[in-house]
């Protein structure tokens, strides 16, 4: 006991690990059945063997689903077992930011995936349990990645700025027609990473690598195959692929050069901060134009703070919102009560808004209202928020419609490119440690190295 109060003690990475392979794995050891190993230590929290291999089993199916042809096992672990990581550090970081996700917003997130299957919420349980899917860890999975799309919204697009000035250069280099074109394209992506602050030599190893890459994609390697084996993305345990997106999504670095490929050509490599790049165009189809919705809504933010907890800020708009459906009015009470003082003095009031101008959750919300509609609390990074939708046009200002075009494009572009650089930060920056390969003693027996 004398030992575990002074590991207790100390701050230190090693005291927490210390202390996790202390309490965490005897239980596992004492159970009947075999021991669930730890496979990583991150942060303040574990990877489980248990956990591992049942992903790794799930992405085998989808990949057999797919016909797509398995990497070795060791590869396809050691891919799998990285997205955990990442997963778990962004989680973690979450945590430390008191990002929350309540009980309502996860209810509605997974009333939206049942509708979109054509499914009430019963017939989509009923559908897991026949997929052996545990319902319980199904939630759990939608929770976390709603947490982490609010830290990412957080920590790298609300800090993305699109200027005008960037919007006018957009439509110049583009061009008009270009911006307005719906032609979609197939794409493939491999990256092979290197580190921050990589050392001349790392770099080139990396390069060295990514042609010899290119040139066996060339001679007819599956791209699939190369991207599970050997890409660094995000992308890589869906073998590469980006998705269908207008020119306009296609990240910059290699946007010029998707126009002039023929369909199953490939390009790279590709220097960026990164790494090397590899991208090959599988597919190019066409479509509609679109018009543009302006909605014209307001609302009312409540801020938690030191003494506002955050669910105390979420009951306060449900209180206020039964006031409002009780005959009260919203603008009256927007002055009396919102913390978003340049609106709060037009009774809440945001006017009419674009399409893609206001945070993620709170737009996705919105287009959900119907006019004159009164929303749940919705949380953005901001605080919460209570949505009323006045009224909806379709513009007819062409110029207009491209600039917002331009601007959101110009946006996801950065997300894009600033959320693979943040993801490559906090994985370096995360204590992490790797006990994959270590034999089953090991996973309860710290090192004093």
């Amino acid at each position: 006991m004398f030992k575990i109060s002074f590991f207790l003690s100390r701050s230190t990475r090693f005291g927490r690990v210390f202390f996790l392979s202390l309490f965490l794995l005897p239980s596992a050891v004492l159970a009947d059945g075999p021991i669930d190993r730890i496979v990583a230590v991150v942060e303040d929290g574990v990877i489980l063997e248990s956990e591992l291999r049942q992903k790794v089993e799930s992405i085998k199916a989808s990949l057999l689903q797919n016909n797509t042809q398995l990497p070795p096992d060791e590869i396809l672990t050691r891919q799998v077992l990285e997205r955990l990581i990442v997963d778990k550090i962004q989680v973690h970081l979450a945590e430390k930011a008191g990002i929350r996700v309540d009980d309502e917003t996860l209810r509605q997130a997974v009333q939206q995936i049942a509708q979109r299957n054509n499914m009430s919420l019963e017939e989509f349980r009923r559908s897991l349990r026949q997929e052996g899917i545990d319902y319980a860890a199904f939630i759990e999975q939608i929770r976390n990645e709603i947490t982490v799309g609010r830290l990412r919204s957080s920590q790298v697009n609300s800090q993305i700025k699109v200027s005008d000035h960037e919007v006018q250069h957009y439509l110049e280099t583009h061009g008009k027609s270009d911006v307005n074109r719906d032609s979609e394209y197939l794409l493939g992506h491999i990256l092979i990473a290197t580190p921050q602050a990589a050392s001349p030599s790392e770099v080139q190893k990396a390069k060295e690598k990514a042609e010899r890459l290119v040139d066996e994609l060339r001679q007819g390697l599956d791209f699939k195959q190369a991207a599970l084996s050997s890409s660094d993305s995000p992308q890589a345990l869906s073998g590469g692929d980006l998705g269908w997106r207008k020119l306009s999504q296609v990240p910059s670095l290699f946007a010029d050069l998707v126009p002039a490929m023929k369909e199953g050509g490939i390009e790279g490599p590709i220097r960026s901060p990164s790494g090397f790049h590899i991208i090959k165009l599988l597919g190019v189809k066409g479509g509609e134009d679109e018009r543009m919705t302006k909605t014209h809504v307001r609302h009312i933010l409540i801020k938690p703070n030191e003494v506002l907890s955050d669910e105390d800020a979420k009951q306060k708009l449900l209180n206020l919102k039964t006031r409002i459906e009780g005959g009260e009015d919203f603008a009256t009470l927007a002055r009396g009560h919102s913390d978003d003082k340049g609106s709060a003095i037009k009774g809440g009031d945001l006017g009419f808004v674009q399409p893609g101008a206001l945070v993620p959750p709170f737009e996705e919300a919105m287009n959900r209202l119907a006019v004159d509609q009164l929303s749940d609390p919705v949380q953005t990074q901001f605080g919460w928020h209570l949505l009323q939708v006045l009224e909806r046009q379709e513009s007819s200002d062409t110029d207009e419609l491209l600039k917002n075009k331009a601007r959101e494009e110009i946006f996801k572009r950065k997300a894009e490119e600033e959320t693979e650089l943040w993801l490559r930060r906090i994985r370096d920056e995360a204590y992490v440690e790797i006990r994959l390969n270590e034999p089953e003693t090991t996973s309860f027996m710290p090192s004093f190295q």
